[in-house]
């Protein structure tokens, strides 16, 4: 398997439709990245869920999912559901995002995402974070729109389990949902794992990199 570093990674964006969106899609690499990078910047940015239990609940899970980072959460109160028709807000909020950080990664949504919410803040992205390294998470969902993944970031087996256990932890609010378990976050993660021969990964998709290989 071919693998390609980013670099020095001081400051990092993490975005997502919902509360939860970041820490299933993408959560595993997180917590790689924190605990490697002590006082990494993070900038999060969530687009509803504002002023309910779920703002709490995304406060503290990320807090967990980013040990020893610098994170700076904004959760907003756009409708779940709703954001095609809330552009102008979510666009406003994506602009005040990139000027108060120029990171050297971006974790969002992807692009091909089934949910509106989900594709339409992915394809928000790039208009405002112009010369950027987008990393596209994925969501199991009913939709069923799972499919060839660009790129993997390996997971430990206690990064991977403890993914997991912060998700059923942190999110009670969602524990009722049929596909919210164990078995569905941890065999996704062992399915991506197979794909990059390791046990357990993440997997991104990738609209546009450009590459250094002249050194």
């Amino acid at each position: 398997m071919i693998r390609l570093g980013a670099g020095s990674l001081d400051r990092i964006v993490a975005v997502g439709a919902h509360c939860d969106d970041i820490a299933i899609g993408a959560g595993g690499t997180l917590l790689a990245l924190c605990r490697a990078r002590p006082g990494l910047r993070v900038d999060a940015l969530v687009l509803s869920g504002g002023g309910t239990e779920r703002e709490q609940e995304e406060r503290a899970a990320l807090a967990a999912f980013c040990p020893g980072a610098d994170l700076r959460l904004t959760v907003l109160k756009l409708p779940d559901g709703r954001m095609p028709v809330h552009w102008d807000e979510a666009k406003a909020a994506v602009e005040e995002l990139r000027a108060q950080t120029d990171p050297d990664l971006i974790l969002a949504p992807r692009t091909d995402d089934a949910h509106q919410d989900h594709r339409g803040l992915a394809r928000l992205i790039p208009t405002a974070f112009r010369d950027h390294l987008v990393l596209g998470y994925e969501i199991v969902k009913w939709d069923g729109d799972l499919g060839r993944m660009a790129a993997y970031q390996p997971l430990s087996t206690e990064i991977a389990e403890e993914k997991v256990r912060l998700l059923q932890e942190h999110y009670a609010s969602q524990r009722h949902r049929p596909w919210y378990d164990r078995e569905a976050f941890l065999g996704l993660a062992r399915i991506r794992g197979i794909e990059c021969h390791e046990r357990y990964a993440e997997a991104f998709a990738a609209t546009k990199l450009t590459l250094n290989l002249g050194g």
